[in-house]
């Protein structure tokens, strides 16, 4: 039976998207998502599962895979799964999020077919509907080197992937109706590491050996910080790029941020508090994992050891010194310092500030005034198909005017190959963080205060971390460079999920007249179609 399955998921992938890499290895996944009665925090709440997983399946993958990933959709309601991270070349149709997929309607079925091109490092997936991602349905992605490819560390004893965020004991339904009646959210409830509540997830270490954890943030709002009792962390790599292996005490991970690091089991040989706390709430969530030698004499021991709470100038310098190593190979063997990005002239600058409003008597958020709202139609299946009405190019402007908060499905032009500075502009008194789905920036600048054009003198240009997701501090700003190399519809968003859902965010189109495969694949034949798409045909069998 598991065999004829996966032979029948290769024909189907085979024929359905022939464009995949042919010489790279295919790997198949059959998911069934589910309600199921979860308990994190001790009491019961309706979670979404993954073939009966909370949290889902590990996608484990090398360079270049390509990953077919069948999902059922078993809930009562349309659902998708977005890919954090995987930046989907030349294929925005697969990235997940209402913009560009139509949703999987209930008791239905839909085949992602993925590549992660010329990509490693870590990454997460979660449901990108309806506020499902406060009920769970999110995993993590690993994505190896290929075998000739040098890693700049060696192989670590153990690879583990840990899921840290915030949690609510409501249900889904509940929050996403405070946020439809027009409310701000409560702080969360707790903190869970891979699903678990307080002392509920574990790891297990063995004297002396090394081990690789692969942290992402997968929760609704708030900044984290991670940290082992009496031991140090060493960061190798942050979302796809090998990093200046620094050590640190503890490291921050703010909301919708993956990073690797390494740590030695180097102690006496007990067991020992794996902590994460909220940073910058008052009061300060925390909540605990046991880290456990094998050879243990005796349980974890003292309180927990403390983190930053409030200090944003130790997280400032934090990120600050995460920095690109240079001579590391990334996915091709070539050192990721042969992309000289600092010598390559900026041809526009796009300015994104941030605000949160009353629209119509209810809480809004949103980005240079205009708060988004989803169209009745994907707008990568509108603009494939040239259908009016749907969305207006240019309907957000490249600088904030300072005026009140709008509602409009929000789309920004940027041409094909060409390479801009995005400026994030935060003048609230929370941190921001922002995602760009389809790449990866170079994150060369963030400082306090207003971003003038005095601010690029401070830019780093030699070796800035290369990322997806960056924060920015409260009355602050954060300066971004991105190679515009990957032709489609991409979501630019907050990762606060409350702020995403009620309007923070919009898309980049980025165009080309070229119909050429070099530049964007044709829409897979498999493609669900919905809204003014309905009934139309993707392409010939």
């Amino acid at each position: 039976m598991a065999l004829n399955l996966a032979v029948a998921l290769f024909c189907a992938a085979a024929s359905l998207f022939a464009i995949a890499g042919a010489d790279d290895p295919y790997r198949f996944f059959n998911w069934n998502v589910t309600y199921g009665d979860i308990y994190p925090l001790g009491v019961r709440q309706t979670g979404i599962l993954i073939n009966g997983q909370f949290p889902g399946p590990d996608i484990h993958s090398v360079t270049n895979d390509n990953l077919i990933i069948n999902v059922f959709n078993s809930l009562d309601e349309p659902f998708l799964l977005s890919w954090n991270g995987i930046q989907q070349r030349r294929n925005s149709y697969e990235d997940g999020v209402y913009g560009t997929t139509c949703p999987i309607p209930p008791g239905k079925n839909f085949t992602y077919i993925l590549q992660v091109k010329d990509q490693i490092g870590s990454f997460y997936y979660f449901p990108s509907l309806a506020f499902h991602k406060a009920a769970g349905g999110f995993g993590g992605i690993r994505i190896l080197s290929r075998p000739r490819i040098p890693v700049p560390f060696p192989d670590p004893a153990g690879d583990y992937t840990v899921l840290i965020g915030d949690w609510y004991k409501s249900n889904h339904t509940d929050l996403r109706a405070h946020l439809d009646g027009g409310k701000k959210l409560p702080l969360p409830d707790g903190i869970l590491i891979n699903g678990r509540g307080p002392g509920g997830a574990s790891f297990n270490v063995e004297q002396g050996k090394t081990y690789r954890l692969r942290i992402s943030n997968v929760g609704l709002q708030n900044s984290l910080n991670f940290r082992i009792q009496n031991h140090k962390l060493k960061l190798v790599e942050v979302e796809g790029t090998h990093t200046l292996q620094t050590t640190y005490s503890s490291i921050d991970i703010h909301v919708g941020q993956s990073s690797s690091v390494l740590f030695t089991a180097e102690q006496p040989a007990q067991d020992y508090y794996i902590v994460v706390s909220s940073r910058f709430t008052n009061p300060v969530l925390t909540t605990t994992a046991t880290l456990r030698y094998s050879n243990s004499a005796g349980p974890v021991s003292g309180p927990p050891p403390g983190g930053p709470t409030i200090q944003i100038d130790w997280s400032l310098n934090q990120a600050r010194s995460i920095r690109t190593n240079l001579t590391a190979s990334g996915p091709r063997p070539n050192p990721q310092g042969s992309y000289h990005y600092g010598l390559i002239n900026t041809t526009r600058t796009i300015r994104l500030a941030n605000s949160a409003g009353q629209v119509n008597g209810k809480q809004r958020y949103a980005v240079n005034s205009v708060s988004f709202v989803p169209a009745d139609t994907p707008l990568k299946l509108a603009d494939y198909f040239k259908i009016g009405g749907v969305f207006r190019v240019g309907s957000i402007s490249d600088n904030p005017y300072g005026g009140g908060i709008y509602l409009d499905t929000s789309v920004m032009n940027a041409d094909y190959r060409a390479f801009i500075e995005i400026v994030f502009q935060n003048d609230e008194d929370i941190v921001q963080s922002w995602h760009l789905d389809g790449y990866s920036f170079f994150v060369v600048g963030m400082d306090g205060g207003q971003w003038t054009t005095a601010s690029r003198n401070q830019y780093n240009l030699r070796d800035a971390v290369s990322r997806c997701t960056t924060q920015v501090y409260p009355k602050s700003w954060t300066a971004i460079y991105v190679a515009l190399d990957n032709v489609g519809m991409w979501n630019l968003r907050s990762e606060f999920w409350a702020r995403q859902y009620l309007g923070q965010q919009f898309y980049l189109r980025v165009y080309t007249d070229s119909t050429s495969l070099r530049d964007e694949y044709p829409i897979p034949k498999n493609a669900l179609l919905c809204g003014r798409a309905s009934g139309r045909s993707t392409r010939p069998l």
